[in-house]
């Protein structure tokens, strides 16, 4: 027998939860609710944490959350806070006991972990006039007179960024705790805080267990805001504003997210198997923390049986500090697709190596799919693992940089996305397939020998082996690779020494690669030893039918492309209300050089972890569906658009 439980903001706890006699908060529905089960919460704004204690027993028999067709409901992590009193000039206070927190006080807490750069200094807490978030501040002096930030060093790129809302850095707060009491102070700019709507985030999560193992859960149609989330490095618990918990076959569909301090959805690791142990140990490094992580994951189950296997589609995420989705180890078998994610880790009050639109370590059988993902630090990143992951017709643009492949072995495979950022790909990794994508922006591909990564059985979590990233073994087919001439004038990339800079837009970082795994194993053979031969010589790659316009360089050993260095296409990505179009101009005869389709029986196996590219089922995959999600012919033009033609294009992408 199933139920059907109801919440309302004029119910009661005491009540049985029926639509005639509703609960008043969503953790009562969740304490009771079991297998079959669903909870529809009515209108209005509920200001708790949501721990489900149960879950669901199969994809069939889940507990499924959902907002009431057609009202709008809000989960905050927040407190609205009045009675703020005037301390001098427009700088208020307000005085708050400890015991308001709980065991978890937000303006005690700082962002702490590992692989944090710099704002070590700043706590989770927030304060908000009017859904506005403020900056914090270290002194009580800055209140009164804050310096504003208009840019700061990006140190994995090292290049200047700009600060995201550089015009709302005058509203600035500051904390004090002592054993008793947390003051807090903000500065409001001419705006009386007793008579706007001011909120401080005083919850670690909106909707997240506090167990692991509550598998089967589906959370759709909510707006959630303003958690305390902490920094969720690889090698520490990761909590999220919403996610699973280390858990199984949860479904996060339509819903708004937004303004999680660090971290929004996370479908990642859990303690037990290490936190932030570079950190505080100090005695190894996080690279080997997060090595014994693994294992410490496969001790207690980290298999397809139990982890992962998450659906995140058709949300809105924007305005957090770290991550719109993140995940290490739990993100396994997932599918992530259709999600609108924006202005990620823009605000700058904290940095660290682990930032983007879509953090993902060990994203094993991930599908990451028809994703818009604009203005972030760093649209995707995966890093460590990435074998059987697709990325496939996603938008990335107005990012610092679009996507980064780092240290891993394959097989994965990225094709029919639009990648425009100045900074388009980072590729420290091998064994990738990248197939009908349009880029515009330099591209990085570097060797990692001192990081040897695992791999694994394929389609599961067993260890198969572990690698260093050589060099190579990638695939380049039926892209458009679009320069820039300008920068390359200016110095930024096509230098004549890629040993030097190894930045270009195109291909031409694999001159001097071999191009067969014949030709590979003849030349590890002359030159004799063992592994420092494999260091020395890079493994083949496949590159054939790309064009390569406005100064892209192509690979030396390309037999059939295209290269029109003088071309401009003159491509840009507009927004229209929620609508996105593609312009691009292309030449006149742009549609008389045609790419065929690839699939498992075209693509190369990956050298390193000996595996096909193939689906997650281990069936084989065709790469046949473009961006727009039309069934391309045996042979097609080039790019991610099957019917792009020649001359002026205006296509809509996105809506």
């Amino acid at each position: 027998m199933t139920f059907e439980y109801h919440v309302a903001k004029n119910g009661s706890n005491h009540a049985e939860g029926s639509k005639q006699n509703p609960f008043l908060t969503i953790n009562k529905a969740a304490s009771v609710a079991q297998a079959g089960d669903t909870v529809i919460v009515h209108e209005g704004e509920y200001r708790e944490w949501v721990k489900p204690k149960y879950g669901g027993l199969s994809e069939y028999r889940r507990i499924t959350y959902q907002a009431a067709k057609g009202e709008k409901v809000v989960i905050k992590g927040s407190e609205q806070i009045q009675d703020w009193e005037q301390v001098e000039g427009t700088v208020w206070k307000i005085v708050l006991h400890n015991e308001f927190f709980g065991d978890y006080n937000p303006y005690k807490e700082k962002i702490f972990g590992d692989w944090i750069v710099y704002g070590s200094e700043k706590h989770l807490g927030d304060v908000y006039l009017n859904g506005q978030s403020f900056y914090e501040v270290e002194t009580f002096e800055q209140l009164k007179d804050p310096e504003v930030k208009t840019e700061v060093l990006d140190h994995w790129t090292k290049t200047v960024v700009p600060v995201h809302n550089q015009e709302q850095t005058k509203f600035v707060w500051y904390t004090e705790v002592d054993d008793d009491h947390t003051t807090i102070y903000a500065n409001f700019h001419g705006e009386n805080p007793n008579e706007e709507l001011v909120e401080i985030n005083v919850r670690k999560a909106c909707f997240y267990p506090e167990e692991i193992g509550v598998n089967y859960i589906t959370v759709r149609g909510f707006e959630m805001a303003q958690a305390a989330t902490p920094w969720t490095p690889p090698t520490a618990d990761q909590p999220g504003l919403i996610g699973p918990h280390w858990s199984k076959g949860w479904i996060i569909e339509d819903n708004v997210i937004h303004d999680a301090k660090c971290s929004a959805i996370s479908i990642g690791k859990e303690i037990s198997t290490g936190h932030n142990y570079r950190t505080i140990r100090k005695d190894k490094s996080g690279y080997q923390y997060q090595l014994e992580s693994v294992f410490s994951a496969i001790k207690i189950g980290w298999n397809k049986e139990k982890i992962g296997s998450h659906i995140i589609r058709n949300n809105t995420i924007y305005d957090c500090g770290q991550n719109g989705i993140v995940g290490h180890l739990g993100c396994v078998f997932s599918e992530i697709y259709n999600n609108h994610i924006y202005n990620i880790a823009l605000k700058r009050e904290f940095y660290g190596h682990e930032i983007a639109g879509i953090k993902l370590h060990a994203a094993i059988d991930v599908q990451i799919h028809d994703n818009r993902i604009h203005d972030c630090s760093l649209g995707t990143w995966l890093d460590w693992q990435t074998q059987g992951t697709r990325v496939s017709r996603n938008l990335f643009y107005r990012n610092n940089r679009d996507l980064f492949v780092e240290v891993s072995s394959g097989p994965y495979i990225v094709d029919h996305n639009i990648l425009t950022a100045d900074y388009a790909l980072d590729n420290h990794a091998q064994g990738g397939a990248y197939i009908n994508n349009l880029i515009r922006g330099k591209m990085v591909q570097r060797k990692m020998l001192d990081r040897p990564t695992p791999y694994h059985v394929p389609h599961s979590t067993e260890v198969a082996g572990f690698a260093p990233v050589y060099g190579g073994d990638d695939r380049f087919y039926n892209n458009i690779i679009i320069g820039d001439k300008s920068l390359k004038v200016a110095g930024t990339y096509g230098t004549s020494s890629p040993e030097l800079t190894n930045e270009y837009v195109g291909t031409v970082h694999y001159n001097g690669y071999t191009t067969s795994l014949e030709e590979y194993i003849k030349t590890v053979d002359q030159e004799g030893g063992d592994h420092r031969t494999f260091h020395n010589v890079a493994q083949p790659v496949y590159i054939n039918h790309n064009a390569y316009y406005n100064g892209a360089e192509s690979f030396e050993n390309e037999n059939e492309r295209v290269v029109a260095d003088q071309f401009n296409p003159y491509i840009k990505m507009i927004e229209d209300g929620d609508e996105v179009y593609l312009s691009i101009n292309l030449p006149e005869d742009f549609e008389s050089f045609l790419g065929e389709i690839q699939s498992t029986k075209t693509l190369e196996r990956t050298l390193i972890v000996d595996a096909e590219f193939e689906n997650p089922d281990g069936s084989e995959i065709i790469v046949d569906k473009d961006l727009l999600g039309k069934q391309r012919a045996e042979k097609s033009v080039l790019g991610p658009i099957a019917n792009l033609q020649a001359g002026k294009n205006y296509i809509k992408v996105w809506g």
